[in-house]
């Protein structure tokens, strides 16, 4: 069919992933298209991952497994299938030369050659809020990708590395639609799945949270554990009308806070006095997201997440991020 000259700027131009991944590419000369091929495996596993999350009902893979993760935690069907499955993608891609899972208790070495070509590796939480799946709840995975360091004594240590080394980081929401959310460090762009075409194409570029909203995300089944700058900050909002919006998956949670704002908390408590949320598999390309997006992401006051120097990669950490305006009224809440 020929458009007519009149109506060609009417034409919404379609960029699939692939093809951003691409435009992004040809912007360094020196890049090798390894890292565009662990994007592009990222993006079949979300695929993968999607059907199964839209037919665990239907298959009867809903429930746990039966056994606990190594974060003591007790593991969904799903997250061990979720798990799999990037494992598998990520393994075939020559570039990957570790994977690390929260899921499992060590990682996966793949490739350790210290000659050749540039490689990396990748970490991820392969089903956040897992426990949602249940409920129809919505659920997602989280990605951080991290240059090799070929000087390190042991390949494993190649992951501990701050935040802030991260070379490409992301979320896929699995909700109404699927979602996909990306920053190799210039910026968040956002890609949903079209089953028509069994692509990721891309709904927005450059998303800038907002710089004040009056809503705030923390499990405050917990509040009574909370230190006490915390449930100040806590009573006030309240007392300021602000909304309570929690929806039990990091991913989602951040996902709205990214496009309405506000701010999402994930506080020491009691019984973990050190945060439970991971700082490689969750914090670190979660916060990424929100500072590129011109939010701030802290884990405690003055302490900015992508600069805590991990000494294991199942360490937690507490979490405050979001827009800029809320994260510093939850730290003004938090001084002695």
């Amino acid at each position: 069919m020929t458009i007519p000259a009149g109506h060609v700027s009417n034409v919404r131009e379609i960029i699939t992933l692939q093809g951003h991944i691409l435009q992004q590419q040809a912007h360094h000369p020196e890049a090798t298209g390894t890292l565009s091929w662990i994007l592009s495996a990222l993006s079949i596993s979300a695929k993968m991952i999607a059907s199964q999350v839209r037919r665990a009902r239907l298959e009867d893979v809903l429930g746990q497994v039966g056994g606990e993760n190594v974060q003591g935690e007790q593991q969904q069907k799903l997250d061990v299938i979720a798990n799999e499955i990037l494992l598998r993608t990520l393994g075939g891609r020559q570039g990957v030369a570790i994977v690390a899972s929260e899921e499992n208790e060590e990682p996966v070495i793949l490739r350790n050659e210290r000659e050749g070509e540039r490689r990396y590796c990748v970490l991820f939480d392969p089903l956040d809020g897992s426990s949602n799946l249940d409920v129809c709840g919505a659920v997602g995975t989280i990605f951080s990708i991290l240059r090799q360091d070929r000087r390190a004594a042991r390949a494993e240590d190649s992951l501990l590395q701050p935040g802030r080394e991260q070379v490409a980081a992301g979320y896929i929401l699995y909700g109404p639609s699927t979602v996909f959310a990306l920053t190799i460090g210039a910026g968040v762009d956002l890609f949903v799945l079209d089953p028509a075409i069994g692509a990721f194409v891309r709904v927005q570029q450059g998303v800038r949270i907002p710089a004040a909203a009056k809503s705030y995300s923390v499990n405050e089944g917990n509040r009574l554990t909370f230190p006490d700058g915390y449930q100040r900050y806590l009573a006030w909002a309240q007392e300021q009308t602000y909304s309570s919006r929690y929806a039990g998956a990091m991913v989602a949670d951040v996902h709205r806070i990214l496009l309405k704002g506000g701010v999402f908390l994930y506080p020491p408590t009691r019984k973990a006095p050190q945060g439970k949320l991971r700082l490689m598999y969750e914090a670190n390309p979660m916060g990424w997201l929100v500072e590129q997006a011109g939010g701030k992401a802290l884990a405690a006051p003055g302490e900015r997440i992508l600069d805590v120097q991990p000494t294991g990669i199942h360490q937690r950490t507490p979490v405050i991020l979001g827009s800029p305006a809320e994260v510093d009224r939850v730290i003004h809440h938090l001084a002695p």
